[in-house]
């Protein structure tokens, strides 16, 4: 049974093949390589364990036989949440040999997100953890199968009261170790592999169906631009199932590379620093306001990161004040990352003068990556003016799963994705991202793009972190509201009126309200979650404060 998706048309599928984008492997040869070439070579360290690329074979290979013996069949569906450990890629590899096709959540996914993936896939297996509050008991687990029919077979990793743990059966090797059980038939390259999770912030949570042969070119060809090798230690952070971590070129790109993943539970310093230190780390990914921690914490623990040698910033655009301060404070090269899991990816090449690496957010990484940069009649603009982003690509996707009516609004007819971003083209090819196209304000006419305005505050030195929203205004129909956590003390609004104003921020573009917080609640990744900010944001007339609950 094969999963239903949007295929690329069979003239440039035969064009991808030919220029050797497209190799009809499966995703699983990532592994199955090293196993060959390296296979007692550390794969994996996760807290105390260091785990080869044979053993992740081996945990696989026993996982994929017991799924099989219980009558999972390839284009089976899963849903998975498990948090930053090796058995995320236990799972990943087994499902993959397999052919069951996953959509891995995020860990701090909840009630909502868990019940719109299944209620869109249908899964036959369900793959979580008793480290999330949601499965500690069976109670949500019964909830989610009453709701799912379809669900048959559990897996959890961790003490569990309910389903099969997960660390039986990869212990159990005289149950389900050679001589092989499972026999899968060769997965066409050109089927789904498993879906993303789009960035989208509303509606119904949109599933990306991935093929093994447009993501693992996009693996390769990021492991090409970032020069990877079986050297590169790579601290994985960030949630180990979001696009960034997983594949750009994140752990899979390490595994194919041969190199090391090293898990950390968080991207806090005090989770990161002590690993790096100890594990000789020299690649980490972060999202922008992870990358203001480790500012912070850096001055004191300057030793500690003396291996690291490459940061990657991505999932937002970095404010060129903030990304001044990385080179010199962290003692890192910069390269920024603005990708997207529906395809494309663009980086700023290691190569880069830094000046172009401080200010843009890359460029397309494939020689057929496809790009245009239309205004609100969809005409293309010219050089240097901002405009909506369009893509298409060997390794972009031509639609979302099962939604055709969104897959109307954001895929034209020609097969390029509108992506929803607003950028500018430089004269090298790079892009330099103002902003989402939903994420403007417009105040009686004007439009602001809140990403421009964020990073003009973020560059005064008191301000931390800065989010733009919208207030609805009955006379110029939307007004502004900027919430900042800031270094005490806390500036005054004219205070901060005047230094946008010195920056040459237009009059209308200056906030009309700035309110002050402690935190900013933020995404399952890390970012400023504006979705859960504005349903949070209560003003008063009299009051420059606001009450932001983050929990």
């Amino acid at each position: 049974m094969k999963v239903p998706f949007t295929p690329w048309p069979a003239e440039l599928a035969a064009e991808y093949r030919k220029q050797g984008y497209w190799l009809d492997l499966p995703l699983s040869d990532i592994l199955e390589r090293q196993v060959q070439a390296k296979r007692d070579a550390i794969a994996v360290i996760c807290e105390s364990r260091q785990v080869s690329y044979s053993q992740l074979d081996i945990w696989s290979d026993r996982l994929a036989n017991y799924l099989q013996l219980r009558g999972l069949q390839s284009g089976d569906r899963a849903l998975v949440q498990l948090p930053n450990r090796v058995e995320f890629y236990v799972c990943f590899f087994a499902l993959l040999k397999i052919g069951v096709v996953p959509v891995n959540a995020l860990f701090n996914h909840g009630r909502m997100d868990l019940f719109a993936y299944a209620n869109q896939v249908q899964p036959k297996l369900l793959i979580v953890s008793s480290r999330h509050s949601l499965f500690k008991t069976r109670e949500f687990c019964d909830q989610l199968c009453q709701a799912v029919p379809s669900i048959s077979e559990i897996v959890v990793e961790g003490d569990s009261p309910f389903g099969v743990g997960l660390n039986t059966i990869l212990s159990c090797s005289a149950s389900y170790d050679a001589p092989s059980i499972y026999r899968p038939k060769p997965t066409a390259a050109d089927e789904v592999a498993f879906f993303q999770l789009s960035g989208g912030s509303t509606g119904t949570p949109k599933l990306i169906p991935r093929t093994h042969n447009d993501y693992y070119y996009s693996i390769r060809q990021s492991v090409a631009v970032c020069q990877w090798n079986s050297s590169t230690r790579y601290l994985c952070a960030l949630p180990a199932a979001h696009n960034f971590p997983l594949s750009s070129p994140g752990a899979l790109g390490a595994f194919y590379a041969g190199g090391c993943v090293v898990l950390a539970p968080d991207p806090s310093p005090a989770s990161c620093f002590k690993l790096i230190a100890a594990h000789q780390v020299n690649w980490a990914a972060l999202v922008p306001p992870a990358v203001i921690l480790w500012l912070e914490f850096a001055p004191q623990h300057q030793e500690a990161l003396r291996s690291l040698q490459y940061l990657q910033v991505g999932g937002a655009r970095l404010s060129e004040h903030v990304a001044k301060r990385v080179e010199p404070e962290l003692g890192v090269h910069l390269q920024q990352v603005f990708g997207m899991a529906e395809g494309l990816v663009n980086y700023t090449r290691l190569s880069d003068p830094l000046a172009l690496r401080l200010r843009a957010q890359g460029r397309p990484m494939s020689p057929a990556d496809e790009i245009r940069v239309v205004d609100e009649a969809g005409l293309a603009v010219p050089p240097g003016q901002t405009g909506a982003l369009l893509t298409r690509g060997p390794y972009t996707v031509r639609g979302y799963f099962a939604a055709p009516n969104h897959n109307a609004l954001a895929f034209d007819d020609e097969g390029f994705y509108h992506t929803g971003d607003l950028v500018t083209v430089l004269e090298d090819g790079s892009l330099l991202v103002s902003g989402r196209i939903k994420d403007q304000i417009n105040r009686g006419g004007e439009k602001i793009a809140a990403q421009e305005i964020e990073n003009e505050l973020m560059a005064h030195p008191q301000v931390r972190l800065a989010a733009l929203l919208s207030v609805a205004d009955e006379v110029m129909g939307e007004k502004s509201c900027a919430v900042l956590v800031c270094h005490a003390p806390v500036p005054k609004t004219i205070e901060l009126r005047k230094y946008l104003r010195s920056r040459g921020v237009a009059d209308f573009k200056i906030p009309d309200r700035f309110m002050f917080v402690d935190a900013l609640p933020l995404t399952a990744v890390g970012k400023v979650d504006k979705k859960r900010l504005q349903s949070q944001l209560t003003l008063s007339a009299s009051a420059d404060r606001a009450l932001l609950p983050t929990d």
